[in-house]
């Protein structure tokens, strides 16, 4: 490799594809990534995926090949470690595309959090560790145009080829502290996670700063979202590039029933009143007129009432958290999450035996930090 010059595949067939999952299948390492088009596109999907192995690395491109089957028993193999930069999103979109399920996970940038670096993210980690600059233009590109210009691949490929040797020097980092085992146990859950169901109720349910509002509002706000969902899916473009939620969340507080109060309100462009105008008015007048018993509600769990003891606890395991984190340089949320320091203090354990019936509470943490969590919950922790 010199001057970031590298050699690569276009994978475009599914014979090459199938030629490609062989080689693959006698790795016993992989780097993976992939391209999507999400910021262009109603219903976003992969658009490209990266692998790379110390001696080859592939393009694949999905939208040419129908049949990804191939790549599921490589994918799926434990006997092959996948190494990926923040798996979240990938492991989503390669089942909620393709069926593909993925085991033997090593998320670098997981590793990185637990390594308790201030910098993460892998353009920041490539300049540090490798002197390798990406090119943030492709940083935003459209995945889905066709063709893929050689300048798009080779930004793809740049984002894959290090992940391995990234890999290795975290792992030797990782080793060094104890903490391997740590991100291997927390990789391995994250490789279990699934896409989201697209059926999750109300509109006004995603949108921040929903709950705030009346319930005349929030008529108008979901009126407002269903119009903005219909006309995304109609023009397939993403939701906030027809409008985004903040003007949607200000016309739901203001209510313009007219169009020169529309205008006067200025929530919108000029444009934005030419294009969208009317059938928002329509909108809005429609919800605005809806009787007091059809109107939503915001749903709220009412919060039990905590005794002072048990408020305590939940003081004194915060402040555990905080110091020990600090201890180990590490952020804190990964040591224990508010949810659970609130289920480790319902439960109340007393003993090692009580923490095993913690669900959710990992192996890692019950071996490293289990006697110190039952010692504060007991009153007697630093």
């Amino acid at each position: 490799m010199s001057d970031n010059k590298f050699s690569y595949q276009l994978i475009e067939t599914l014979s090459s594809l199938e030629r490609a999952a062989k080689l693959l299948a006698e790795e016993k390492i992989i780097g993976v990534d992939l391209e999507a088009d999400s910021l262009y596109h109603y219903r976003g999907k992969v658009c490209l995926i990266q692998v790379a192995t110390e001696n080859l690395n592939l393009a694949i491109d999905p939208l040419t090949i129908v049949d990804l089957s191939p790549l599921r028993p490589v994918m799926a193999d434990p006997a092959i470690r996948k190494v990926f930069h923040g798996a979240d999103y990938d492991i989503r979109s390669l089942y909620r595309d393709f069926q593909i399920e993925i085991n033997n996970i090593f998320d670098t940038q997981l590793a990185c959090r637990f390594l308790g670096l201030k910098e993460t993210g892998l353009e920041a980690l490539l300049c540090n560790r490798f002197r390798v600059a990406l090119d943030k233009k492709f940083q935003k590109q459209d995945w889905s145009a066709r063709p893929l210009s050689p300048e798009m691949l080779e930004y793809g490929i740049m984002d894959v080829i290090y992940l391995i040797p990234l890999a290795r020097m975290l792992e030797k980092e990782l080793t060094a502290r104890n903490r391997l085992s740590w991100v291997e146990e927390e990789s391995a859950a994250l490789s279990r996670i699934r896409p989201n169901s697209l059926d999750r109720g109300p509109f006004f349910l995603r949108v921040k700063g929903a709950s705030d509002l009346d319930p005349r509002s929030l008529a108008v706000l979901e009126a407002l979202l269903q119009f903005r969902n219909a006309r995304a899916e109609k023009t397939d473009r993403p939701p906030f590039k027809v409008l985004g939620n903040e003007p949607i969340l200000e016309l739901a507080r203001q209510k313009p029933l007219t169009m020169k109060e529309l205008e006067t309100a200025k929530i919108l462009s000029p444009r934005q009143i030419a294009i969208f105008g009317q059938p928002l008015l329509d909108r809005l007048r429609q919800a605005a007129g809806l009787p007091e018993t059809g109107l939503p509600s915001y749903p709220r769990r009412e919060k039990p009432k905590i005794s002072s003891a048990v408020r305590q606890r939940i003081k004194a395991l915060k402040a555990w958290k905080e110091a020990r984190a600090d201890n180990l340089g590490m952020d804190s949320t990964l040591l224990l999450n508010n949810a659970m320091i609130h289920s480790l203090v319902e439960k109340n354990p007393r003993s090692r035996q009580d923490l095993e019936e913690i669900p959710g509470l990992k192996t890692w943490q019950k071996e490293a930090f289990g006697q110190e969590v039952l010692a504060v919950l007991q009153g007697k922790g630093k």
